[in-house]
């Protein structure tokens, strides 16, 4: 036995050696994840069949669990492209796998236990399934979406039905709540409490939704409705240890009030709507509207200025007889996108050279410059160097043919899997320089005023001068959400695979175009790939030479 669980061992170590927590950070490498489930559930079937005699209860939850980890593994990345199924695959692994494995350690079963003892050290961990939920939760209000519609797993474009069951809807409140969000609180646990109402067969009572329910509106500030539910909670649960002195402390402050509003002549108050706080940047309401579809400003007049073209970039030698189709995404700032730029051969190439070495996306702090993650970067990405395959260096060279812009002092290749919910908030890909009000436009004074921090040069090291464009290639089709939108000028570009999108960073004069300032909206349906190359000012001096103003 040991030998087999020691080749065992072995076996997984060269595929998941840099494996590591924050699974949920790309779609692409929690598909392996599939795998490992799978793995685990046919250990499992194996450990049923030698002990017939054992609980029926394991039985059926291999037979469900193979069921549908088949539906999984035949399309992975499809499968998880629902945010639901993303979440509750970290809350199996994390959570459901440990409970059944103490089921079975009360009987003899050393070669599943011995299996999962292994497979254990690479599972998804509590911030897994943390991170999952809170991006549940990220995407219901990106995008308006009520709990019922999350729970039912009605969302667009989605492959794989799945829905919530009254326990995945209480821990998500339970995670809310924790979090100190009890916005979320009382969303979920009063879906946790319709589906109790409608039958629903759960190990969650009634009574516990109802204590974190009742809190949770306190907290809102809705006394009226608190006392209501915690006299609920009291009906149901006469023994809850809290329940009764909640309920005296809610009423003293409610006649409290009461008092005070008689006395100011006001009426009560209606019941509250409650709604998600107000605690978001200024610019958060414009760009979740653009990840929606809504606020585009793209006029009629507007789009009589665009245009579709065959592009050679005057004539260039590999362009002349295959010149790529270009199309105007944008006028002022000029944004176009070229089609069929990356063939799925070259697509899948990247994305298989990449996802080994994926790693949790950073950002560089704007105060110290130093590279660290945030929660607005959901997303996992890796760097190709331009030698190490082909395909790689052909990319890089047709970037350079279409651009005729110098790729020698461009970044590396940047890949990027975006994750449940996966998103990078509003950001400039320029380095901002200290502001000059006599340098700026009247058009761009005031959103340079606005976006200015004194941040350090984030590329000083690197010595090729500040990201003159942005090159973006979308390796994947999504079917709802992911756009890449332009909350300044009200612009929303959404992914269409083996395309690209193109766009400069700074003006003529080498000043930071701060209208370029973009997101990347959450992922609501599928798997979000992109690459990206960043191409640097030095070396451009002649390709893209100085204007007389800034705005030349």
């Amino acid at each position: 036995m040991k030998h087999w669980a020691l080749f065992l061992l072995l076996a997984n170590w060269c595929y998941v050696q840099e494996t590591q927590a924050e699974f949920f950070t790309s779609i692409g490498q929690m598909t392996d994840l599939i795998y490992t489930e799978k793995d685990l559930v046919k250990s499992l079937k194996e450990y049923i069949k030698a002990e017939e005699t054992k609980l029926t209860a394991i039985k059926s939850w291999a037979e469900k669990l193979d069921q549908l980890t088949h539906t999984s593994t035949s399309d992975p990345e499809g499968y998880l492209g629902h945010p639901v199924n993303a979440y509750k695959l970290m809350k199996r692994l994390n959570t459901d796998w440990l409970k059944l494995e103490s089921l079975v350690l009360q009987h003899t079963s050393d070669g599943f236990i011995a299996n999962l003892s292994i497979q254990r050290q690479y599972f998804p961990t509590d911030e897994d399934e943390n991170g999952a939920a809170k991006a549940l939760l990220r995407l219901q209000d990106t995008y308006r979406l009520d709990s019922e519609s999350i729970s039912k797993g009605r969302l667009p474009g989605v492959q794989h039905a799945v829905s919530l069951t009254v326990e995945d809807c209480f821990e998500l409140g339970r995670i809310a709540y924790n979090d100190g969000d009890y916005y979320h609180t009382v969303l979920w646990m009063q879906q946790t409490i319709k589906q109790l109402d409608e039958g629903e067969d759960s190990v969650i009572t009634t009574a516990e939704a109802l204590d974190y329910l009742s809190y949770s509106v306190y907290q809102m500030g809705d006394l009226s409705h608190a006392v209501d539910l915690t006299k609920q909670l009291v009906a149901v649960d006469p023994t809850h240890s809290r329940a009764k002195s909640n309920l005296r402390y809610f009423e003293n402050l409610m006649n409290e009030e009461r008092q005070a509003d008689q006395s100011a002549g006001e009426s009560e108050s209606k019941e509250r709507v409650y709604e998600r706080p107000d605690s978001y940047l200024h610019e958060r309401d414009a760009y979740e509207s653009l990840c929606r579809g809504e606020g585009i400003k793209m006029t009629t007049r507007r789009q009589r200025r665009l245009f579709c073209r065959y592009h050679n970039n005057n004539n260039h030698p590999r362009l002349i007889i295959a010149p790529f189709k270009e199309e105007d995404e944008w006028d002022s700032p000029h944004i176009v996108r070229y089609y069929e730029l990356l063939s799925n051969a070259e697509i899948e190439r990247i994305k298989e050279l990449s996802k080994p070495r994926l790693a949790r996306a950073t950002v560089r702090d704007p105060k110290t410059g130093v590279l660290t993650v945030a929660n607005y970067r959901v997303s996992k990405s890796a760097w190709l160097e331009d030698d190490e395959d082909p395909v790689v260096n052909r990319v890089n060279r047709r970037i350079g043919d279409i651009t005729g812009l110098e790729m020698e002092t461009a970044e590396l290749l940047q890949v990027a899997n975006y994750g449940v919910g996966g998103q990078y908030e509003p950001h400039f890909d320029f380095s901002r320089r200290p502001f000059d009000s006599n340098l700026a436009t009247e058009g761009n004074r005031l959103a340079t005023f606005l976006n200015y921090k004194d941040e350090p040069d984030a590329f000083k090291e690197l010595g090729t001068g500040n990201r003159l464009a942005t090159f973006l290639n979308y390796m994947s089709d999504v079917p709802a959400g992911g756009a890449t939108v332009f909350p300044d000028f009200g612009a929303a570009i959404y992914p269409k695979k083996g395309t690209a999108v193109f766009w400069y960073n700074l003006f003529r004069s080498g000043e930071g175009d701060y209208r370029t300032r973009h997101a990347a909206c959450p992922v609501l349906v599928g798997s979000k790939w992109v690459s990206n190359k960043w191409i640097h000012e030095r070396g451009q001096e002649f390709k893209r030479p100085c204007g007389l103003t800034e705005v030349d």
